[in-house]
């Protein structure tokens, strides 16, 4: 339907939610403009264009300098790495083992799977909290492998960090929601003609799973991007293994430098806005042909 054909009300009701929704979507950017326009500003003109809309643009001494201060005081490079390693390794396993579980329930037939599944996704519920003292207890315990001197841990390590991850009752819910859409005369023809089921799923399902594996690869990353404070804290020491988010800590002292912690703030967000406009449209459609809400 074209803006001529529509009557005064319609438009007037089409213009009243274009406006609730650009007026939503500034709450949502504001914060990201006021911490990207700071990062540029030295930490006197940051505090007093707080109290107005300079705050929100590129005026007055504006410069790179805290960006070069942040990177003196903490070693970014490695922390970046550090993130985006951890982060794509338990991407990349997650999406393989949950399509794979997911696959398992809804294609093969077992006894007991809507029972195991029941559990899987009621394991969702429980906050990270109240297993974390558990977990870490746990990882301690687990044994350390040495060889000609060299010795392998778990406390301080990539792995005490990507393992107790890799797998959620989420990925495996949104691949098992979208498994069941799936046409199953294409599984039950393949099977007539000799395929195995690891064939038919990466050579079947898998290539008609673009939309929920977009859903999850975005959840995931952000997931692991953004909690990688709390639980890195409790089982990593060495600066070597840090992520980006336990550096925050460098920054916070008896005087805040509040320009640098803009600007370390920036580098953190600019990874996530780029994996999510790269996959925003694969993750609507899955949003669309699922069902799957937030």
């Amino acid at each position: 339907m074209s803006m001529h054909t529509m009557s005064l009300g319609q438009q007037s009701r089409l213009l009243g939610r274009y406006l609730l929704l650009m007026f939503i979507a500034c709450i949502f950017i504001f914060p990201i403009v006021f911490m990207m326009m700071s990062s540029l500003k030295p930490d006197f003109q940051l505090l007093s264009d707080t109290a107005s809309i300079r705050a929100f643009l590129p005026v007055g001494d504006i410069s790179l300098d805290n960006y070069r201060a942040a990177f003196d005081r903490a070693p970014i490079g490695l922390f970046i790495f550090n993130s985006i390693f951890i982060t794509a390794t338990t991407l990349l396993l997650s999406l393989f083992l949950a399509s794979v579980a997911a696959f398992s329930f809804v294609f093969i037939d077992w006894r007991g799977k809507s029972f195991v599944l029941a559990i899987v996704v009621a394991t969702y519920i429980l906050p990270f909290e109240t297993v974390a003292v558990p977990l870490l207890l746990l990882v301690n315990k687990l044994p350390w492998l040495s060889s000609e001197g060299v010795t392998w841990g778990w406390l301080n390590s990539y792995q005490v960090q990507i393992i107790p991850w890799v797998v959620r009752a989420l990925e495996i819910f949104l691949f098992v929601q979208y498994f069941k859409d799936l046409p199953k005369d294409l599984v039950e023809a393949a099977r007539v003609d000799g395929a195995s089921w690891f064939q038919i799923y990466y050579k079947i399902v898998m290539p008609l799973s673009g939309p929920v594996i977009a859903t999850v690869a975005i959840l995931k990353f952000l997931e692991m991007y953004n909690n990688q404070f709390i639980w890195p804290t409790m089982v990593v020491q060495e600066e070597g293994y840090r992520p980006i988010m336990v550096g925050l800590q460098y920054f916070f002292q008896l005087n805040t430098p509040w320009g640098e912690v803009m600007a370390y703030l920036t580098i953190i967000t600019l990874p996530v806005l780029v994996f999510y406009l790269a996959l925003q449209r694969a993750f609507i459609a899955s949003i669309a042909s699922t069902g799957v809400k937030g």
